[in-house]
Order: structure tokens, then sequence, then C-alpha cells
């Protein structure tokens, strides 16, 4: 049933080559060699070392706490009857520059209505770096390969990508179908990022013993608000 978030990707730059230029002399009319001063300095100047390449300082030096991207009442509001409330973590942070969480639960109280929820958040921060390029940047980049891989999920069908305003500076939706064990689920995808950040929430859901699925639709506006939590926690651990 669970879900797992998608690996990072990496991207690199190229740096520049400095070009020496050389100057010749020449001779007067009554044959005595002298050369010409401006030549000679010329010449005999030495290269000047190219400078070192300069970024823009990143904007966020540090992530939330893992689990703690967003409030447990937010994560009672999406997961019925959630198992861990305080989550359980993805894989490891590395070096704070990312951190994961899942939740999950089943609403079971009506067994005629018995409804499933993953809710899965990851968060990566995107340092500044003089050859990979600013960390704004290294961030844009990445939402649309992380959206790109989550339309191509492996079950993914009847995919559809789109965007969602005032989150972050940029975000992605994914809104996909997937069947596992003759269960339909409704999977719903977002992407955003603010400044060198980058936020990935998975949200999907079931209805159990042949109870309705959820609205697609509905599920994507419950991933949307958490993302816009994740990223204001991670505003929140910078002050």
């Amino acid at each position: 049933m669970h879900r797992t978030a998608p690996r990072l990707a990496r991207i690199l730059a190229c740096g520049a080559v400095p070009v020496m230029l050389v100057a010749t002399g020449c001779s007067d009319d009554s044959g005595s060699k002298k050369k010409d001063s401006s030549s000679s300095s010329s010449a005999s100047a030495p290269a000047s070392a190219s400078a070192s390449p300069t970024v823009a300082p990143a904007a966020f030096s540090k992530l939330p706490e893992a689990c703690k991207e967003i409030s447990t009442k937010t994560v009672e509001k999406l997961v019925p009857n959630v198992k861990e409330k305080n989550g359980k973590v993805l894989k490891p942070p590395r070096n704070d520059s990312s951190t994961s969480c899942m939740w999950y639960g089943t609403d079971d109280d009506d067994v005629k209505n018995m409804q499933y929820r993953y809710l899965a958040i990851e968060l990566n921060l995107f340092p500044s770096h003089p050859t990979l390029g600013s960390g704004d940047q290294r961030a844009k980049a990445y939402v649309p390969q992380e959206s790109d891989k989550a339309a191509k999920a492996d079950g993914a069908k009847n995919v559809k990508t789109g965007t969602a305003d005032g989150v972050g500076d940029q975000a992605v939706t994914v809104k996909a179908e997937s069947k596992k064990d003759g269960v339909d689920y409704r999977d719903q995808r977002v992407v955003a990022r603010t400044a060198n950040a980058v936020v990935a929430v998975q949200y999907n859901g079931a209805g159990f013993q042949g109870a309705k699925s959820p609205d697609a639709d509905d599920l994507l506006k419950q991933a949307v608000a958490a993302a816009k939590e994740a990223l204001a926690s991670v505003a929140a651990a910078n002050k």
C-alpha cells in the first residue's frame, strides 16, 4: 500500500578557460633594434588568473526536524485514524539537506465506507555552489525532474499534470490513478519550491471493502494545503 518518496537528482555545470594575448616587436629605420614599449609591456605582462565564479547566497540553510513539516492537527485531518501521529521517517536525513516522513491510516468506523489514506512528505534543500549554481537555480531545475518522475510512476494511469497558484515560487501537481490487489487508488502529488527549498507531497486514498473511491480533486486540495504548510515550516526553521 505504501509509496516511497522519489530519489533525488543532481546537475553539473562547466567553468571558463582564460585566454592569453601575445604581441610582437618592430625595428626603426636606423637599423638599431628597439622594442616597442607597448608591445614589450604586453608581452611581459603575466596572464591574469580567471576570477572565481560567484553565486547568490541561498535563502535557507536548514530544514525543520523530520516529521515536523506539518502539524499534528493537519496529519489527523488528512489521515483518519492515523497509526502513528508522530509519523515515520522514510529515510535518514542526508547532511541536513533532506527530511522525509510518512503517515497512514484507515477510517473503519463505518464498515460500509472504509477509507484508507497515505501521506508522505519529503523536503530537500539546495545550497548555493560555485560550480553547480545558486540554490534557487538548482531547486528550480529539480521541480520538473521530480514531477516528471511522479507522472511516470509505475502503475500510474490517467495521469494529469497542472500547476498550483499561491504555493511558493512554483508548484506542479500530478493526478493519477492506480490499482493494487483489486483496490482503486487516487494518487495526488505536489512538487513545490520556495527559494532553494523543494517539498514533494504524495497523498493517496482508496475505499476498502467495496467503499467508494475518494474524490481526486478533494485529495489534491488537501495535498496542496500540506505543501503550503511544509514550505512555511522551512521559513520558520530559518528565523
